[in-house]
């Protein structure tokens, strides 16, 4: 199962959080387990229940008041009760001054105790970004990411078949390149996937005749961009005479990767069709339907109402 412990959280150069250990330094390997952050809330009152042992705690100004306004007896009652959850590690904001009671509990269960100079939002954000990065879902596909009008485009389709040449004439055309060959995708969140190149091919394609080229030396920084958010999948397949293919795009089909349902296209390939202009004319498209405008239903509506006022046209004239 994918963890991160507590010292690994502490170390993190580019999380940047200003983190000190207060107290339960023995037990800086405790291993979180998910991407979220836990405020104590009702376990400062004794309601221990729902504590996350997995979790980081974060206690704010209202947690530490409310514990330092306690008498004696119920702080050793209260803390006792929840540091025997052996939670992954507390962190304090905004550098409160921490019971020493709090401070005794902690190293009796190993328990790390940070403080931060942070606020108690900036902190949760910050980590929870860190956390949701590392326990983020990955998989790798074969495909070409592009940057079209701003718009994460996935090419898929079989070896040969001409993706990164098309790929190659929309950053001529003034677009960007993501990845070639092989996409690495990484889950953020319910609904969003992000993707990249691999370190050893970046900014690196293959065209067949041609060999290696190197997309940032022969056309500069503006060509290339280190990842991008996939927003729509384009399918090349191989064009076949038999095969009905989509000529009014009234349905709306998706394509899942890790979980995320993504806009599909099947485009055929065959001699004549210039399939950079296609995608471009997707890319645009698919911003318009983000501002609630779709071409093929909007055709569909007049449609229905000119046959609907011909009918009327029709019942209305006399026998």
């Amino acid at each position: 199962m994918a963890h991160v412990t507590v010292n690994e959280m502490l170390k993190n150069q580019f999380l940047d959080l200003g983190l000190t250990v207060v107290a339960g330094e023995q037990g800086l390997a405790n291993q979180i387990k998910v991407p979220y952050v836990q405020k104590p809330g009702l376990a400062m009152t004794g309601y221990v229940s729902f504590v996350a042992k997995n979790r980081v705690q974060v206690f704010g100004k209202t947690e530490i008041s409310y514990v330092a306004q306690l008498s004696t007896a119920d702080q050793e009652t209260i803390l006792q009760k929840y540091f025997d959850q052996q939670v992954a590690c507390c962190i304090v904001t905004r550098s409160l001054e921490i019971p020493p009671a709090f401070i005794q509990h902690a190293e009796r269960t190993n328990t790390p105790v940070l403080v931060t100079g942070l606020n108690t939002q900036p902190l949760i954000e910050r980590l929870t970004k860190f956390l949701e990065a590392h326990f983020a879902k990955t998989t790798s596909i074969h495909g070409v990411l592009m940057d079209v009008f701003g718009v994460g485009v996935l090419l898929l389709g079989d070896s040969g078949i001409g993706k990164s040449e098309c790929a190659l004439d929309l950053i001529l055309r003034g677009h960007r390149l993501v990845a070639d060959d092989m996409v690495d995708l990484i889950r953020q969140g319910p609904f969003a996937l992000h993707g990249r190149g691999p370190e050893v091919t970046k900014y690196h394609m293959e065209i067949r005749g041609l060999g290696i080229i190197n997309i940032k030396e022969l056309f500069g920084i503006s060509a290339i961009r280190d990842r991008k958010k996939v927003q729509i999948i384009i399918k090349l397949v191989g064009w076949d005479k038999d095969t009905e293919y989509d000529r009014l795009g009234l349905e709306d089909s998706t394509y899942s990767l890790l979980g995320v349902d993504l806009p599909l296209i099947v485009l055929p390939v065959r001699s004549g069709r210039n399939l950079s202009t296609i995608i471009e004319v997707a890319a645009r498209n698919y911003l318009l339907k983000l501002e609630g405008f779709h071409a093929a239903k909007e055709f569909q509506d007049r449609l229905i109402r000119k046959l609907a006022e011909e009918a009327e046209l029709i019942t209305e004239e006399p026998e």
